[in-house]
């Protein structure tokens, strides 16, 4: 146990959140996704997992040691609904609620069609896999900058 420091990140999670740099994208991903067949694609390599958390959850968590990239439009994303690209499930709107909360600001998610997901998953810098079950509980966070302090 670390002050500070959310207990739901991992010591895994904490050494990869810490590598990555600024326009890193990071993918949280439901039970459903092929986690680990795309982490093998990625930067880091091998999947990283936050069990027993909802994506809400683990994104919370993220969040609270991740600044989100301020310069870009696409500083995060959700996977489209199959047919249904503009219909926001009660996963990505917990999800909203918790980006939201950590940019003090309402900036929407984009929407990223299902095999487009899969493609950035496999270019981004790792992927952790939770432990949320309900279906398109999966996003793409890309890491901004911490400005030095004064």
């Amino acid at each position: 146990m670390l002050k500070g420091i959310d207990p739901r990140l991992n010591a895994d999670v904490l050494h990869v959140l810490r590598m990555m740099g600024h326009g890193d994208a990071l993918i949280i991903a439901d039970m459903n996704f092929p986690s680990d067949s795309v982490a093998r694609k990625t930067s880091y390599g091998r999947l990283l997992r936050m069990d027993n958390l909802t994506a809400a959850q683990a994104v919370e968590a993220v969040l609270s040691v991740f600044p989100l990239d301020t310069f870009v439009d696409d500083f995060a994303g959700r996977m489209e609904i199959v047919g249904e690209p503009n219909t926001i499930p009660p996963v990505q709107t917990e999800v909203q609620d918790k980006i939201n909360q950590a940019e003090g600001s309402d900036r929407p998610m984009f929407g990223i069609e299902r095999f487009a997901f899969y493609d950035i998953a496999r270019q981004s810098y790792a992927v952790i896999q939770t432990g949320e079950r309900r279906f398109y509980g999966c996003f793409m966070l890309r890491k901004g900058v911490i400005p030095p302090q004064e």
